[in-house]
Formats: structure tokens, sequence, C-alpha cells
């Protein structure tokens, strides 16, 4: 079978036919932009969900579910916010054949299909902390170039939005959530590095935002996620206040943390390899694959030992299938390989007679597993192929960083770059030109990469105010 694209020299082209061959959505249907879920992908999207639902609701964010409408007059209470949007929302101006008395919004984010109600939902002190999470499709009208998972016009959508009693409280709730995408990326094997991004690209209506990207290779970033402080941006104009102790009327100040389906395509693009896509165990639609090896005479016992070895493994918890089509043996292991399956068992005649198996992980490494039970070795080969790709990961990671000292080292940039910045609007353009890209951010933490020590601004040459920042590429 033919290998795929280049990944490093041609991304996009990789990035397409991997999503295709895997067999993860289906982009014919009429609309730009808005893809089927297949079965498989949708399966990978479902234990998506569930990881980021377990790391949420560990901290006590509690799920609801708000509707898909907006009204007009909600929607534009927040002039940022609408300033933001306005080019992207879909309108509803009729219901029927009759016009609406007000024009509705098909929710582009949630911030003002819920803070009216939370003005509602909030009056005293007692009412605070209020964290809650919605699991919901959004829709924008993307006008670039739309790619599955990535940059699309429905949106498959996880968003807690929290109200807090100070300004201190809601910087700690960003940073608890940082915390919880940590979880989240460990379960993805995924690395990546978390940035308060400049005044000029913060969310509209934000005081600050983090954003949490992911290198892809050469200087292109993924932003997989963002964090954002909105002070009281929000609550003022939406009227969100409670009664504090001494029965004064506050403002609360408000977070919001965003995650989407493009986890699952940032997993696809960093992971993945000139035979296809390589899943984590987290969110592999099957963790295992068993492929009996039938000859002509050899009867059913390769079959039946496939089977009766899944049904062992399921009842451990395992998701597994049996590829038992008539299709060759190499057809099948290229069918799951591109398709990302963490551990392939082959088990012929002579195999299933010895009480063995082959076992091929998705990063190629080959071992017979038996005699004796088989369902122990199985799992603890599924956790060292996580703590390869986990390994494998880190080292890719550390290899798409470097510095740059001078502007004109940034033109035609292999890596995301560490820059020394003043802070300026006007330094962080020039930045952006040299790379033709964007300055993504003063990373909130440790930096990717020692830099060394801190030296004058790339671009004006003052010391005063720099900052170690990260330019790049963004997709």
């Amino acid at each position: 079978m033919a290998e795929l694209p280049d990944k490093a020299e041609h991304f996009i082209e990789w990035y397409l036919e991997a999503v295709e061959v895997a067999g993860l959505t289906d982009k014919r249907y009429p609309v730009k932009g808005m893809n089927v879920w297949t079965a498989y992908g949708f399966q990978a999207r479902r234990l998506l969900d569930g990881l980021m639902v377990r790391g949420i609701e560990a901290t006590g964010s509690q799920a609801v579910e708000f509707p898909a409408l907006i009204p007009q007059t909600e929607f534009q209470k927040e002039k940022e916010h609408v300033k933001g949007f306005d080019t992207q929302v879909y309108w509803v101006t009729k219901g029927g054949t009759t016009e609406l008395d007000i024009p509705l919004v098909l929710r582009p984010t949630s911030e003002t299909a819920m803070y009216p109600m939370f003005a509602i939902w909030i009056r005293s002190h007692k009412d605070l902390p209020l964290n809650v999470y919605q699991i919901v499709n959004t829709f924008r009208y993307e006008t670039k170039t739309t790619r599955p998972f990535l940059r699309i016009r429905e949106i498959h959508f996880f968003e807690e939005h929290t109200c807090q009693l100070t300004d201190e409280a809601a910087a700690a709730r960003c940073q608890s959530n940082l915390a919880t995408f940590q979880g989240i990326a460990d379960g993805l094997a995924l690395p990546f590095v978390a940035s308060r991004r400049p005044e000029w690209d913060k969310f509209p209506g934000a005081y600050y935002s983090i954003a949490l990207d992911l290198p892809v290779g050469g200087a292109r970033t993924l932003q997989v996620g963002t964090i954002h402080h909105y002070r009281e941006n929000f609550s003022r104009p939406y009227e969100i206040r409670y009664e504090d102790l001494s029965g004064e009327l506050k403002y609360v100040h408000q977070t919001t943390f965003g995650l989407s389906e493009r986890l699952l395509g940032a997993t696809v693009a960093f992971h993945g390899d000139r035979r296809g896509v390589v899943f984590p165990n987290s969110i592999a639609p099957f963790q295992v694959v068993i492929v009996p090896i039938v000859s002509q005479n050899s009867g059913p016992i390769a079959v039946d030992a496939a089977r009766t070895l899944a049904d062992r493994l399921r009842t451990r918890g395992l998701r597994v299938h049996v590829d038992d089509s008539e299709n060759r043996p190499g057809a099948k292991y290229y069918l799951w390989e591109s398709r990302g399956v963490p551990l392939r068992i082959e088990v012929g005649p002579r195999e299933a007679a010895a009480g063995t198996v082959t076992a091929v992980t998705r990063l190629g490494e080959k071992k017979t597993l038996g005699p004796g039970p088989l369902e122990g070795p199985i799992l603890q080969a599924l956790v060292d192929f996580d703590l390869a790709l986990a390994a494998q990961a880190r080292a890719t990671f550390q290899k798409s960083f470097s510095v740059a000292y001078r502007l004109e080292e940034l033109k035609d940039s292999t890596t995301v770059r560490l820059v020394s910045w003043c802070g300026t609007e006007e330094c962080g353009h020039q930045i952006e030109q040299a790379i033709e890209g964007a300055v993504l951010g003063v990373p909130e933490g440790p930096l990717p990469i020692d830099p060394g020590p801190l030296t004058e601004c790339i671009a004006c040459g003052k010391m005063h105010g720099t900052r170690w920042t990260l330019a790049g590429r963004p997709l």
C-alpha cells in the first residue's frame, strides 16, 4: 500500500489524507464545513468527551445545557464580544413564514446565552462560586478553507463558564483549568505550551486569554484550547451581581475554559506518520484488533482462538475488534495501522495450538506473547505503548522550538521561536511580520526549552520589560 505524503514537507495534504484514510469523518455533506461523524470517528469523539468530562468534574464543575438560539438583544450587550463575532454568526430571522420580532443568533459561543440566566441564578455570595460546563455544537461562518476538526463551521465544543467572588478567585480558577488541561493532554500524550495572548489577539471581551498551543511541524502551531479571565467585562452588561456579607451588591468575576473536536485533529496531526493516524489508548475506538491468519486447510482454529481471546479481553474492559474478513492479512494490517489502533494481535493455526500470539504495536514493536494467559501481557503491552508514544511526543516537542536573537532569523523559520520581546504592540507586529505569523504570547509556567539569559528586545533593542515570548505560524 502507498504511503501518505511526507508530513514535514506537505503537512496539509498529509493531514487531509490521514483523516480520510482513517475514516474519521465524511466531508461530502452538502454544507461546506459541516461534516458527518462516521461511526469510527464518533467513537473517538465520545471517548475524548469522556476524558474532558472526567477532568472538569473532578474540580466540582457541573453539567448544564443551554439553548442554541440567542436573541439579538442579549447577543449585543457586550460590545467587544459582538465586534469579535459579528462576521461569523448565523442569523435566524424567520419562524416558518413569519418574520421574528427579535432576530436570533445561532450560538457561536455561549456567553450571551448563559449570562442572562446567571443573573437570575445568582443573588447572594452563597450562590458562588458557580462552575458549570456544557458540551454542545457551536456554529461559526468560517470563510477560510475548511479542514476536518481544525477549521469547520459546526464545532463540537466543550465550554466551562464560571462566576467567582473576586478577581483573585477567578485567576485561581484559570490556573485550575490549566491543571485540568494538563491531565487531559497527558491522556492524549500531547505536550503543549500555555501562553498569555497579546492584547490584540485575546478573546473578544476578555481581560486576558491563555491559549493552549501545540507545535505541529515547522513553525506551525495549532491552538487546541483557551482559558479566559473576564473580570467584570460580562457581568456588568448582564447585571450578574451578588450581595456580599455586608449587604453590598458586587459584580461577579468570570472565567471560561474552551476545548473542541480540534483536540482530535491535534492528536492526528501530532502523532500521525506516513502510515496514518496513531491513537493513544484513551481515545482509540479499538485498542486491540485481532487478525486471525487463516490458510485454506487450517479450519476454524485461528478464528475461534481470536474470538475467545477477544471475549476475555472485553471482560477486562478493553475495546477489541476481530477482523475475520476475507481481506488478505497485509490489507488488514494496512487498514488498522492507518486507523491508529494501538495494538494488533496476529494468531495463526500454529500459534492458536501453542497458546501464543504475535503482538505488534502501532509504533512497530513486535513480540511473541504466551504461552499461558494472555490478558496480562496484552494489557502491559498497551501500557508500554502509551509510555513509548509519550516519550516520542516529548522528543518531538523539544525539537519543535529554538531561540531567535535577530528579526532576520525569523524568516523561513523551521521551528517555533522563543524571542525576547518588550511587550509593546509596535514591536510585537514587527516580530509577526518577520516570521509571517503571530506572537503567540508569554508562556505561563516553564519555558518549552532553556533559552539562556534574557536578552534585549529582538525588535527595538531595549532591555526594559522584556520577556521570553513565543512566535510561530498558527494553522
